[in-house]
């Protein structure tokens, strides 16, 4: 065990949520050091499907809608910054997302969830388009006669997931940030003029701290007088062999990589812990692949892979600032990849400038204690 020499903030989590802030954080000129834990660790970001996506998003919620789209809309510009720090280019591509239907109740319920958020928004709602299945083949051709319709939107797009998360360790370290890996922080002591960190490879002193670990924010939380209550949800994602490009676009369920190979995914699992994958859900997720587009028979999968989602109580993210203690802060969400631009950009701008608020205040935690008299 060492201690490590005194800092001035910490951030605690190097995953894309964590990575996103220390970036952002050092390009304002601090010099966070990211405490990580092990690579075999449940880690969101094993698992991450790499969309920047809005379609859908904040129903019931306008607020986490307004919050998705102010993202997506940075993200040209962030990862055009991103290249300048890091010399990678993490193949942004926003061409358009479809949702595909595969059934009459799909398409009722997915458009029904469409239209309500649009109708919350008004003139903010971002553009979409109903589309039957020979509107759909007319811009896919590539689809099956399974596909009764979908739901096109051309805000949405994706990234390389390994291009990003490479992009992020490489551009804060070059913007001055330190990373240090194998250090899962096991408790956390408010002291005088900042906080104690310890876990099994030592401890450090930092005047501040940033929690972004994941679903490990639940525990941690509670020790600097935060709460970051969540959910048990697993997803699993196939991968296959390059081929020849043929989905120019994204989905949610299903998009090709830059690279040519097809990520096939949208599982949810809540009633279990182990990290293994699935068979069953394997086989589930195989299918509608092929149903949606036929040609995917003919495709070797090569590997799958299963990961834990960063899921709150409602969905949606949590950023907050101590109150009891000032200078901890807590940011997590499941959508690390379409949320990155704005943790980057706008949270650790926030924490750097020693904001009380960091974001829209219903994302604080406080929403889930409401007094029930």
């Amino acid at each position: 065990m060492q201690t490590l020499p005194d800092q001035e903030i910490v951030v605690v989590g190097g995953g894309l949520v964590g990575a996103a802030v220390a970036w952002g954080l050092a390009r304002k000129g601090l010099r966070p050091l990211v405490l990580d834990g092990e690579d075999l660790a449940h880690r969101a970001s094993r698992a991450n499907f790499a969309l920047v996506w809005v379609q859908g998003k904040g129903l019931g919620a306008p607020h986490y809608a307004r919050w998705t789209i102010g993202s997506a809309k940075l993200w040209p510009s962030f990862s055009e910054e991103l290249k300048e720090t890091s010399g990678i280019d993490v193949a942004l591509r926003q061409r358009g997302g479809f949702t595909f239907a595969l059934s009459e109740s799909e398409m009722g319920m997915w458009s029904g969830e469409v239209r309500s958020v649009a109708a919350a928004l008004g003139e903010d709602a971002p553009e979409h388009v109903l589309l039957d299945h020979a509107g759909t083949a007319r811009m896919v051709p590539a689809i099956g006669k399974d596909v009764v319709g979908s739901i096109y939107s051309p805000i949405d797009g994706d990234v390389n997931s390994l291009r990003l998360f490479r992009a992020l360790h490489a551009g804060m370290v070059n913007l001055g940030a330190s990373y240090r890996a194998h250090s899962d922080v096991t408790e956390i002591l408010p002291k005088a003029g900042g906080f104690l960190l310890k876990g099994a490879w030592g401890d450090v002193f930092a005047g501040r701290v940033v929690l972004a670990a994941g679903n490990g924010n639940a525990r941690l939380a509670p020790m600097v007088g935060l709460s970051a209550p969540t959910l048990q949800s697993k997803g699993q994602i196939l991968v296959t062999e390059k081929c020849e490009p043929f989905f120019p676009y994204t989905s949610t369920t299903l998009r090709q990589a830059d690279e040519g190979g097809v990520m096939i995914g949208d599982s949810q699992e809540a009633d279990t812990s182990s990290i293994a994958t699935s068979q069953d859900i394997s086989s589930v997720l195989a299918s509608r692949a092929v149903r949606t587009f036929p040609q995917l028979a003919n495709v070797n999968v090569l590997r799958s892979w299963a990961g834990f989602r960063v899921k709150t109580l409602d969905g949606l993210p949590i950023y907050e600032a101590s109150p009891d203690h000032p200078g901890a802060y807590v940011v997590m969400c499941h959508s690390g990849v379409t949320l990155a631009a704005n943790h980057a950009l706008r949270i650790a701008d926030a924490i750097a400038g020693r904001a009380a608020t960091l974001a829209d205040a219903r994302f604080s935690s406080r929403r889930f204690h409401v007094s029930q008299h």
